[in-house]
């Protein structure tokens, strides 16, 4: 029984790699749809190369403050990555057309332990902004626990963000550190918000929203069980556990998405996909470009079974 669960998990990876990275316009938004892998691999560039990349994710809260909130939509838009963090998503693309695997979904759930397993056999270092100070601390001691060779400072989220003072000390404690990856978690849209301001004097590789990462960190706020987040019922966990203040984000929030998809589909608007160029600056100046394969875009859909309407249009751009 282990050696087949063993031959599942290397055929899963190996779907993974071979995946191709595809921007996808839902509704005019920018999703890019990487595997967790991939995510990892542009990050990991990022910090060798000494670049700066913003990696943003969608789900289904976060399109609806596009949807709403214009700078919002422009901070996710001008994000170097920002990649499918929900079956709502996949589901959603899948309706409009284009029948992505399960295996671009790259939850912080799944993408987490993979990228802090990797900086700690790379001796990357972290550092997390957000949560109380004491759950801070607790998420720390565990990361430390867990990953010996990662280094791994923070900040707490409870400061003053107006005031230019004590923004600027918490600038200060992050540029000293020097992280490699920097971890906001203070919930959507004020993560958004705060790094969107402060990006231009961190001096940091990698910026990252985080939500509630750093409690979940802390082991305050328990992943959702694997059984419930493939079948898109992880909303519906977190919802049980805190329903003061998920239920308009969910109650509200879900039949909202479906509205705009149910219009999306009545006024016959188009999906559009391309290929995904590289993301990290120098690999742009090399001219370093996308993966090349035999088939033409559109021909690889229709061969690995993706394109499952006329609604895709393909892009080569």
């Amino acid at each position: 029984m282990m050696i087949v669960q063993a031959d599942s998990r290397k055929l899963e990876k190996h779907q993974s790699e071979t995946l191709r990275n595809l921007n996808v316009f839902l509704l005019g938004r920018r999703i890019t749809c990487m595997t967790v892998p991939a995510i990892v691999d542009a990050i990991h560039t990022a910090c060798i190369e000494g670049d700066k990349l913003t990696v943003a994710n969608y789900n289904v809260h976060s399109f609806n403050l596009s949807m709403q909130v214009p700078w919002f939509y422009n901070f996710l838009q001008n994000a170097d990555i920002a990649h499918c963090d929900s079956i709502g998503i996949l589901s959603a693309i899948r309706l409009m057309g284009l029948k992505l695997p399960l295996q671009y979904r790259a939850s912080y759930s799944l993408l987490m332990p993979e990228l802090l397993e990797h900086c700690n056999q790379n001796r990357f270092s972290v550092f997390l902004l957000g949560a109380k100070p004491e759950y801070l601390q607790s998420a720390i001691a565990q990361l430390r626990n867990q990953y010996p060779n990662l280094a791994v400072d923070g900040h707490h989220g409870y400061f003053d963000m107006s005031d230019p003072h004590q923004n600027q000390r918490v600038v200060q404690q992050i540029n000293s550190f020097k992280p490699n990856i920097l971890i906001v978690g203070m919930g959507m849209p004020i993560q958004e918000s705060w790094i969107q301001k402060n990006r231009h004097q961190l001096d940091v590789n990698v910026i990252m929203p985080g939500g509630a990462i750093i409690d979940r960190m802390a082991g305050i706020v328990p992943d959702c069980p694997a059984v419930l987040s493939n079948i898109g019922l992880e909303w519906f966990y977190r919802l049980c556990r805190e329903p003061k203040r998920l239920a308009a984000r969910y109650l509200f929030g879900n039949p909202a998405f479906a509205l705009h998809l149910a219009l999306a589909r009545t006024y016959s608007s188009s999906l559009k996909v391309q290929l995904m160029k590289p993301v990290t600056r120098k690999s742009r100046q090399r001219g370093v470009e996308p993966d090349s394969i035999d088939l033409s875009l559109e021909n690889y859909l229709l061969e690995t079974g993706l394109i499952t309407s006329n609604q895709v249009e393909v892009e080569l751009g």
